[in-house]
């Protein structure tokens, strides 16, 4: 595998906008190669957040992890994300995804299917913020005209928020990258087929594309710490996560049952203690040894990239820097030692 490896890290979208930005300059400063921020409708204001993440941060890459081109219009989207990348000097991502049914269903927003609508906006965003009118472009979508130019055009990288196996290939077909939610980690693999797929109807490869193994992540100190505030997330999505995935997966759905039979109970402490190191597996955790081996494991694979997120650990700023600081500086020189 060629080149250095991607590090980078999903700082969520719950707190206010002063602490987001704050912790994209902190992911900076401890050597982070990008940062991702939410956006969804009803959610935070993530453009706001990307905007002032322009003018705080220096090096960085960051991104939208993820835009909908349903609330927003792609051609909107394509407006924010030339003018992005002229505020930051051409280091930002933008991240798209089909967005999620049940916040549209809030605003009475019909939709067209997610894959075809996500298909249609990378393709029409590229045309759009290389100064071309999407019109006649097979792929696109309906109803463009030649006047749909934009005024300021400026390029600007494009990833999907993938999940569904349609999604992934359409994403190795059309997109710059991809944002996989890796549960279990080792799930990077089964996505990396499925892009391969789609890659090569379209003519390119896999390589190509920067694809993020983006991974629940807790560490500190203190590994029991890590290893519960781990438990707890999983306790909490034991019951949203599909049953097929966790079969693909080897893991044993019935266990995720029980875990979220107790959580519906109410019986918070019983449902954290029910869930086995087999579901531990869901994610990485425990102290800097701990996660340095579990990455490393990753990265000897075939992982180019590693997208460390939620939960993280105890405290957000002392989990970030310990990646930062204590994981990243190891993991690449494991990596330049090898090749």
């Amino acid at each position: 595998m060629n080149g250095e490896p991607t590090f980078s890290v999903r700082i969520g979208s719950s707190s206010g906008a002063q602490e987001i930005v704050d912790r994209a300059v902190f992911a900076e400063q401890v050597g982070f190669d990008q940062v991702w921020t939410g956006n969804d409708i009803f959610g935070s204001p993530g453009l706001v957040y990307l905007a002032a993440i322009a003018m705080r941060t220096s090096r960085i890459r960051f991104g939208s992890g993820v835009m909908d081109p349903v609330s927003l219009h792609p051609a909107q989207i394509a407006a924010y994300a030339s003018g992005l990348q002229e505020l930051s000097g051409d280091r930002f991502l933008l991240g798209l995804g089909a967005g999620s049914e049940v916040f549209f269903s809030w605003a009475g927003i019909e939709t067209a299917s997610p894959v075809r609508r996500t298909r249609e906006a990378v393709v029409a965003i590229r045309e759009l913020v290389n100064g071309r009118s999407p019109a006649g472009v097979p792929g696109a979508g309906d109803g463009w005209t030649e006047q749909a130019v934009l005024k300021r055009p400026r390029p600007v990288p494009i990833y999907v928020g993938a999940m569904g196996p349609r999604m992934i290939e359409m994403t190795g077909r059309y997109a710059d990258g991809a944002l996989p939610l890796c549960l279990p980690p080792s799930h990077v693999f089964h996505v990396m087929d499925q892009l391969k797929v789609g890659a090569e109807k379209a003519g390119r490869r896999v390589a190509d594309l920067d694809v993020a193994a983006c991974t629940w992540v807790s560490i500190a100190d203190d590994r029991a710490i890590a290893r519960r505030l781990l438990a707890t997330h999983i306790a909490e999505y034991s019951g949203s996560l599909s049953t097929a995935a966790l079969e693909q997966n080897g893991f044993d759905p019935a266990e995720f049952a029980r875990t979220q039979a107790l959580v519906l109970e109410g019986r918070e402490e019983d449902a954290i203690a029910s869930v086995t190191d087999d579901m531990m597996r869901l994610g990485i955790a425990g102290g800097v040894a701990d996660v340095i081996d579990q990455c490393g494991a990753l990265l000897d694979a075939g992982v180019r990239h590693i997208s460390f997120g939620p939960p993280m650990g105890p405290d957000t700023v002392e989990s970030t820097r310990l990646l930062g600081e204590k994981v990243l500086p190891v993991l690449r020189a494991e990596l330049s030692h090898h090749h």
